[in-house]
């Protein structure tokens, strides 16, 4: 198992990775529950519609509509508690590849191994990726199976496309705790870091159409790529996910390249 650090870190997570899922599939569960209560149900958006702009910006309600499942989906999940939930778990995972062997002391252990640190690191990042990647797909999955369940029919085409943007949103948090972690050794700090930048990123987005200094750097936030352009109603978007892509392997260099000219605890 030591020769193959993927497997080994994802043997590692599956109990965690399990209770993660289970989760996720309750609260889409709740969601779907609670939608036939408030379908047609036009009220919903003319309350939304009546809110500060800024606390419309901030949870993208501006121009969703709340009576329909597409609009539900995206006012009560994808704006806020899905990309919060799969931000904390990538974020957990990439706090865990590096700094977290270190500071439970089982990295030098793990560096006995006839593999490189390059390797390590990089098969480190993949059991992160891939672990974000389930996340999003049982989400998805989740939202197609019991939403019929309860009439909440939302297109295939689509709902994948919000899965795609979701989960590279995931993994450039994820890079970033894992780029901390492997430069600075901390396991405060690669969990610290990046919830921070989540917050920043998060404001950055939500309030830059309405704050001209802030507006420059809007395009700037990993938010802005995963939500600006509607997935759920536009599909995927080539540009924003290619700025993702790109952004997870520029952090994912940086790690490797802090990884290897750092001396680790033992």
């Amino acid at each position: 198992m030591l020769r193959n650090v993927f497997l080994k870190t994802l043997h590692e997570q599956r109990r965690g990775l399990l209770g993660w899922l289970a989760s996720i599939v309750l609260i889409v569960l709740m969601y779907a529950a609670i939608w036939p209560s408030l379908r047609g149900q036009p009220s919903m958006t003319d309350f939304l519609d009546q809110m500060p702009e800024a606390f419309r910006s901030l949870f993208a309600t501006s121009g969703a509509d709340m009576s329909t499942p597409v609009g539900y989906i995206q006012i009560e999940l994808m704006s806020f508690m899905g990309p919060m939930l799969v931000i904390l778990y990538a974020v957990v995972q990439g706090s865990r590849s590096v700094a977290g062997e270190e500071e439970r002391r089982t990295m030098d252990l793990l560096l006995t191994a006839p593999v490189s640190r390059a390797r390590v690191l990089l098969e480190k990042a993949a059991a992160m990726v891939a672990g974000t990647v389930g996340l999003t797909a049982v989400l998805g999955a989740a939202l197609v199976i019991e939403g019929r369940l309860f009439d909440m029919v939302i297109p295939v085409d689509k709902l994948a496309a919000a899965m795609l943007h979701l989960a590279l949103l995931g993994m450039v948090f994820g890079s970033i705790s894992l780029a901390v972690g492997a430069v600075s050794g901390s396991a405060g700090l690669s969990r610290g870091v990046p919830a921070a930048v989540a917050v920043v990123a998060y404001l950055v987005n939500g309030l830059g159409p309405m704050v001209s200094w802030l507006d420059p750097a809007q395009e700037l936030s990993p938010f802005y790529q995963y939500i600006a352009h509607d997935p759920l109603r536009n599909g995927v978007s080539g540009p924003a996910a290619a700025v993702a892509v790109a952004t997870v392997v520029v952090l994912i260099a940086v790690a490797v390249w802090g990884f290897q000219r750092r001396d680790v605890r033992a």
